[in-house]
């Protein structure tokens, strides 16, 4: 584990604007943004997907894309699960943030390895900037020296639905705080996942939140995925968190 700070040259990536074109109609005084993706895009980002999900199984890392909106709790459920793994386990972290670093600085000292994606005005990661930073993180080790990988996505519950990384597993994740109907009104989202987090199970009281409504929502929206209840502030939940995963 590590407690260094970022070093620019080396555990950042910036990108530059790309895949999307915006135009916008003046008319009316209603700005519309028009998106033009191409074909061929969609195309290249799936190949890298499968690319890096070989790359996965081919050194026995178990990947997780960890989604969900600014303040939900995505990085400290991270760092607690990292500190009960790291005992037992190699881990490696890939933060993505629009402009800052806070999270990677907050995760890096529990982890083996990891690195910053700065996307600027791309609000998601994607399979081809998730390649580049593995080859920044496991260079060209047979070894790769992580048997895990946390990559905590942009936060938001829109734009990472239709952008598969090439991971093991997909996990949303959602906090209390965000009111009663917040799975519900991003179906799409959470139709995608694997796992369904129901996160700050420790303010339910306060915020008069049902989280078993939270829960049934939940399935009902995705059957087929399994929900955890946490609270990363208490610990509460983290344990359990680990095993829904199936990384223990």
């Amino acid at each position: 584990m590590h407690d260094d700070h970022v070093d620019s040259e080396k555990d950042v990536i910036y990108l530059e604007d790309h895949h999307h074109e915006g135009e916008h109609d003046e008319e009316d005084h209603i700005h519309i943004c028009s998106i033009e993706v191409d074909a061929d895009i969609f195309a290249k980002l799936k190949e890298k997907a499968l690319e890096n999900r070989e790359i996965f199984r081919s050194l026995g890392i178990k990947a997780f894309n960890i989604m969900g909106s600014i303040g939900c709790g995505k990085t400290e459920l991270i760092v607690k699960m990292s500190e009960i793994l790291n005992q037992g386990a190699h881990i490696g972290f890939i933060a993505g943030d629009v402009a800052t670093t806070v999270d990677y600085e907050r995760v890096r000292s529990v982890v083996d390895r990891g690195i910053q994606i700065n996307t600027g005005k791309e609000c998601h990661l994607d399979s081809i900037v998730i390649s580049k930073a593995l080859e920044r993180i496991l260079g060209h080790e047979e070894d790769a020296g992580i048997d895990i990988l946390f990559i905590e996505n942009v936060g938001n519950l829109i734009c990472p639905s239709d952008f598969d990384l090439g991971e093991e597993k997909r996990v949303v994740v959602v906090s209390v705080d965000q009111g009663p109907w917040i799975i519900r009104k991003h179906p799409i989202l959470i139709k995608t996942c694997d796992v369904i987090v129901i996160n700050k199970a420790d303010l339910a009281k306060a915020m008069d939140i049902d989280v078993e409504k939270l829960v049934e929502d939940a399935k009902r929206i995705n059957p087929r995925a399994k929900v955890a209840v946490t609270s990363a502030k208490t610990g509460e939940g983290i344990e359990e968190l680990i095993k829904t995963l199936e990384i223990k």
